[in-house]
């Protein structure tokens, strides 16, 4: 069994890799490391001597990050005495991806798919970066809500959760995934207030939908079937009302096999590259403020965009 005392990360890593490249997806690896619980308010790295032996200490995040950079799962950890624990990795089936798993251009975001298996309101890091975006754009005070690429929902839901007037809300979405939309509807059948519709973002002109006090988009307008910077445009002169508010979600994040990892990942390299990300949030933030909004970048597995209006009427 490994055991890890003294040894730095760069070392136990590299040990690690090693190790789970001999490894089939879902096979364990286990190591033994000193239990984080031993003490508190003690940064990573500083020594904690148990009989006689040196040990250099980690929390728990540490080893979940890990975890996620090995692309394995962090399984519950066992207890081996009173100041060591056995760490388990499982390491991860990267052809679960839902990019990987594709039947047709429509359905990949389907309710059949891995994709409709996803909920991200309850990741942690989601969930609580979308309401801080609603925070920041004053959601209270918004009536009209567009969401491009809702799937079945889960954005409004929080919405939902959010706002005591929700009822009086007119929330429209708009998806081109038919299933993810009919899920949506029967999630919301009870909900008037709630219109949704199977169309191509690229068309959104020809629905007629008006302008909208509040649009969202979380991870859609990067898809390689749109041109974010002209799409981007388009939605600002005709659809967000001059005095209105945008949130859009940029994924910082791969699913895998169950998990949400952290950092984007483009064709062509083997390691997370946001290069492209940060191209479109730098080109969205300097847009918008061009237009009189006010702009921030909050988040981390998904990066979120919030813009507001400051123009004097």
């Amino acid at each position: 069994m490994l055991s890890f005392t003294h040894q730095t990360m760069f070392q136990i890593t590299k040990i690690l890799q090693n190790t789970l490249n001999t490894l089939e997806p879902k096979e364990l690896i286990s190591f033994q490391v000193i239990n984080p619980d031993i003490t508190s308010s003690l940064y990573n790295g500083n020594i904690v001597t148990c009989n006689g032996i040196e040990h250099i200490y980690r929390g728990y995040k540490t080893w979940m990050d890990l975890a996620h950079i090995l692309e394995c799962r962090m399984l519950t950890p066992e207890i081996l005495d009173e100041n060591h624990i056995l760490m388990r990795y499982e390491k991860l089936n990267k052809d679960s991806s839902f990019h990987k798993n594709i039947v047709n251009k429509e359905e990949k975001y389907g309710t059949n798919s891995i994709f409709g298996q996803i909920h991200k309101n309850e990741e942690a890091s989601f969930i609580s970066s979308y309401m801080q975006a609603l925070q920041n754009v004053h959601v209270n005070n918004r009536v009209r809500i567009l969401n491009l690429g809702v799937n079945s929902g889960d954005e409004f839901e929080a919405i939902q959760a959010y706002m005591d007037n929700f009822q009086n809300l007119e929330l429209v979405g708009i998806d081109y995934c038919e299933s993810a939309i009919n899920a949506a509807k029967e999630k919301f059948k009870n909900m008037p207030n709630i219109s949704l519709h199977v169309s191509d973002i690229n068309n959104l002109n020809l629905l007629n939908l008006g302008k909208f006090d509040l649009i969202i988009s979380i991870g859609t307008l990067q898809s390689s079937n749109l041109q974010f910077n002209k799409i981007l445009m388009s939605i600002v002169q005709n659809q967000l009302k001059k005095e209105g508010a945008m949130i859009l979600g940029f994924p910082n994040c791969r699913w895998i096999d169950g998990e949400m990892i952290y950092g984007a990942r483009v064709k062509n390299y083997a390691f997370s590259e946001m290069g492209l990300l940060y191209k479109d949030v730098i080109f969205a933030k300097k847009y918008l403020q061009q237009k009189k909004f006010r702009v921030t970048i909050t988040g981390k597995d998904y990066i979120f965009l919030t813009a507001t209006s400051i123009r004097k009427n």
